[in-house]
């Protein structure tokens, strides 16, 4: 089973240092898969949620393409990394229930019902015990609290 960092996170939300690359690198650095959210505006890449904070590179993406799980929040993000010859794991979604990546996985909407081949997002906020979560099957865990699940 995958374990995802959730914008890096991973014993719980720290909105002053998520989706930075420190916080990326990280979690990395400690095993772990990371989701991001990137923005492409002017062809510059950012990562941040709800706006642009973080400059990253081409070739930061490039580096850790193989652990980055990467939610494309505007539709520049998503021409850009569809129109790249390097295989990112990518997706967009907003209030979908499920969407898949561009790798052939699922990715679930918050409290939505996973299924073998996808990735439960944010277990944590429908209450269910997080530590017993690696008795339930599927790709993976996407969670502020990845660091607490084994």
């Amino acid at each position: 089973m995958r374990l995802i960092a959730h914008r890096g996170n991973i014993h719980g939300p720290k909105s002053d240092r998520e989706n930075s690359i420190a916080c990326i690198e990280k979690a990395i650095n400690e095993g772990y898969d990371v989701e991001i959210d990137l923005r492409v505006e002017n062809n510059i890449c950012y990562l941040g949620h709800d706006n642009p904070q973080y400059v990253v590179t081409m070739e930061w993406l490039r580096k850790y393409k193989d652990v980055l799980w990467i939610h494309c929040k505007n539709h520049e993000a998503l021409e850009k990394l569809s129109g790249c010859p390097v295989e990112f794991n990518y997706f967009w979604h907003e209030t979908d229930s499920y969407t898949i990546t561009s790798k052939g996985i699922g990715w679930v909407y918050p409290g939505k019902q996973p299924y073998t081949n996808s990735v439960m997002v944010m277990p944590e906020n429908l209450g269910w015990d997080i530590k017993t979560l690696k008795e339930y099957y599927c790709f993976g865990i996407c969670s502020d609290y990845v660091g607490e699940l084994f």
